[in-house]
């Protein structure tokens, strides 16, 4: 029962990193393959038990993970201590409040980091995608944003402020026409500091990130009026 229990746990564990064959043990590989009677449903709820023993959230938002050379697959995650991933916004980071952006965190990005980037949009808005917050070249030791982020376009720590679809710089809350949107906060790991000037667009960061990708991730919040 015990061989059974870990090998079960073996599987999920292999599963929940894309690798459904083979495992490393004291450095070399290992072919595995199911015990007689191990059903479908039991490896599932195997690699739910080491989710959950991990401590993984449903809450954290979809995590991206790459393979660094060399090492494990790294996840980034990004939270908020002011709402959950899919919770409400608060009304103070809106445009009916007092419009600051709201505290965020994350975990420690893959090997080879030399910045971040982070990017806000709302892509329910009625003509489109509606870009609130544009960020970058933060350092790369950055763990954390902390409530009402400064929008000046030149920060004594390198970061730079883009220009959201306002043309303002800066963060720009929520502010929807009517009914419930989701605003998304993208958070990059990137090899390299971008060279971009203050007040670079969404889409000029975007092409400048390309190929320069290491991790990302996702944060959702939604907002009504």
């Amino acid at each position: 029962m015990v061989r059974r229990g870990w090998k079960l746990l073996t599987l999920a564990a292999v599963l929940i990193l894309g690798c459904a064959s083979c495992v490393a043990r004291d450095g070399e590989p290992v072919e595995l393959t199911p015990e007689p009677g191990e059903s479908e449903a039991a490896l599932v709820e195997a690699a739910q038990l080491t989710r959950a023993a991990a401590g993984e959230s449903e809450t954290a938002g979809r995590i991206s993970a790459v393979q660094p050379e060399g090492g494990g697959a790294m996840a980034l995650i990004l939270t908020s201590e002011v709402f959950e991933h899919g919770e409400a916004i608060p009304q103070r980071f809106s445009c009916d409040g007092e419009d600051f952006s709201p505290p965020l965190s994350w975990t420690d990005p893959p090997e080879g980091t030399r910045s971040f980037a982070l990017i806000m949009d709302d892509p329910d808005a009625p003509m489109g995608t509606w870009v609130h917050w544009v960020l970058y070249n933060l350092p790369s030791s950055t763990r954390e944003l902390g409530e009402d982020f400064p929008l000046d376009a030149q920060l004594s720590s390198g970061a730079r402020n883009g220009r959201n679809s306002w043309r303002r710089m800066g963060y720009g809350g929520p502010c929807p026409p009517g009914g419930s949107h989701r605003y998304f906060f993208h958070l990059y790991a990137l090899d390299r500091v971008l060279s971009l000037a203050p007040g670079a667009d969404k889409a000029q960061v975007m092409q400048a990130m390309h190929g320069h990708i290491l991790a990302e991730t996702e944060l959702m919040g939604t907002y009504q009026r």
